[in-house]
């Protein structure tokens, strides 16, 4: 990466001129070296982070305001611009980039990029790992989600995801140990008891309580999500009414 090399020229030059200056022990230009690296580098990676994050917002209002293709095109701007300056930018935007093809239903596009995406970025992984569910691919499923949660250990929703999915191919036994297994990493939280309770019983997972973050999986067909919502709405407004 561009800013590593040029931390570490610049670095370099610095101690061996401190080294061939003055009479200091030879220790003292190589810590000096190692200091001016560091703080060169974390000034160099703080400004690129920093354009990346600007050109990040500027996509995700091009993605509230229905334009996937402008935020695409930014998202690849962003990819060739960046992706020789830092780890992992080049892996963070095709993870970007398959999410708005995603959300768009062009699963094929979608999968070109999320396989080659950055494996921290959870909700890339997941869907990742949906769409091979969908292409009747579970042991390739199994293993994007396996590799998902060991680097992502503390989401609720993934692990549900997990489960929900495995349930849907009819690995109902390993959905429950994915959900114990979970639990035991987000200790107390009652959303995910409850749908472990609920598949102990042979029932299906409610995910609702999830909000939007569920919604952007699309793993519930439009119509019935909206009969679901409503129903809720009405329940509420008959307490209301009490």
């Amino acid at each position: 990466m561009l800013s590593v090399i040029i931390s570490l020229a610049v670095a370099t030059l610095f101690g061996g001129a401190l080294y061939l200056t003055t009479s200091l022990p030879p220790i003292v230009s190589i810590i000096t070296a190692m200091v001016a690296f560091t703080l060169i580098y974390i000034v160099m990676l703080k400004q690129v982070m920093k354009r990346v994050g600007d050109a990040m917002d500027a996509v995700q209002k091009d993605i509230m305001s229905n334009r996937p293709d402008a935020a695409v095109h930014k998202l690849e701007a962003v990819q060739k611009k960046y992706a020789y300056w830092q780890f992992f930018i080049h892996k963070q935007m095709n993870s970007q980039i398959g999410m708005v093809y995603y959300l768009r239903r062009d699963f094929k596009k979608a999968y070109d990029y999320l396989e080659k995406g950055f494996v921290r970025h959870w909700v890339a992984m997941a869907m990742l790992a949906i769409i091979q569910m969908k292409r009747n691919q579970p042991k390739k499923m199994i293993a994007t989600f396996d590799k998902t949660v060991a680097g992502t250990r503390r989401e609720p929703l993934l692990w549900s995801l997990y489960a929900f999915c495995l349930d849907k191919i009819g690995d109902h036994n390993k959905a429950v140990t994915i959900m114990e297994k979970g639990l035991k990493k987000i200790k107390g939280d009652e959303l995910m008891a409850a749908n472990l309770e609920a598949l102990k019983a042979g029932g299906k997972m409610k995910m609702q309580g999830y909000g939007d973050q569920w919604s952007q999986f699309q793993l519930e067909k439009q119509s019935a999500m909206i009969r679901k919502q409503t129903k809720a709405m009405q329940g509420r407004r008959k307490v209301v009414r009490r």
